[in-house]
């Protein structure tokens, strides 16, 4: 069998979610990071499926948790900022790169906090991603929690969990502003008594 197929059949085995002959290729030790035409290998694929099962089945077999696709996203990376919290846990116990950065430069906890996965914000932080790195936007986690979203529950808790783990919400944005001003411009009332409150602490 040639490595063209043999990657066909892995990476065909997590598109169609058929464990029994995902278990088969890799039992017959065909490559396990074999990639697509988008540079995506097959753990990728199951991330981004939130194919738990297969995940588990690719991370035991060796897939590697931190290969990057054509436009430098990883299972690592995609399973944080998309709240993919069991495939997460499984990656972070498998040598997840906690400083990696995004193709914008963020790491995995930037968009988690921004697209509302408080779950995968507390495992991040907990792995120890560092909560106060800022992406080329000029964007830390606790700013993006406060301009991207629209200040409810979901971002209050998120918010909570940054501030808690050491978010430092005097680091302006490229404009000099910064989260608490954010905050208040948008009328997150909530969100700025937090900020403040921690300030005083």
């Amino acid at each position: 069998m040639t490595a063209a197929s043999a990657a066909a059949s892995v990476l065909d085995a997590v598109v169609a979610n058929d464990s029994a002959a995902l278990e088969r290729a890799l039992a017959a030790g065909e490559p396990v990071d074999e990639r697509d035409d988008r540079g995506r290998t097959a753990l990728l694929v199951a991330v981004w499926n939130d194919n738990a099962d297969a995940a588990g089945q690719l991370i035991d077999a060796g897939a590697d948790v931190n290969a990057r696709d054509a436009i430098m996203d990883s299972p690592f990376l995609v399973a944080g900022a998309h709240g993919r919290v069991e495939i997460l846990k499984l990656i972070l116990a498998h040598g997840a790169d906690l400083a990696s950065t995004n193709r914008y430069g963020g790491t995995a906890l930037i968009p988690a906090a921004e697209k509302g996965h408080p779950e995968a914000v507390q495992l991040l932080i907990a792995a120890g991603v560092d909560v106060n790195h800022v992406n080329d936007l000029g964007w830390t986690a606790l700013l993006e929690a406060v301009i991207l979203t629209d200040g409810g529950p979901t971002p209050q808790q998120i918010v909570r969990a940054l501030l808690d783990a050491g978010a430092d919400a005097d680091i302006p944005d490229g404009n000099g502003q910064t989260a608490l001003d954010h905050a208040r411009a948008n009328g997150f009332d909530a969100i700025a008594a937090m900020i403040e409150a921690h300030r005083r602490r």
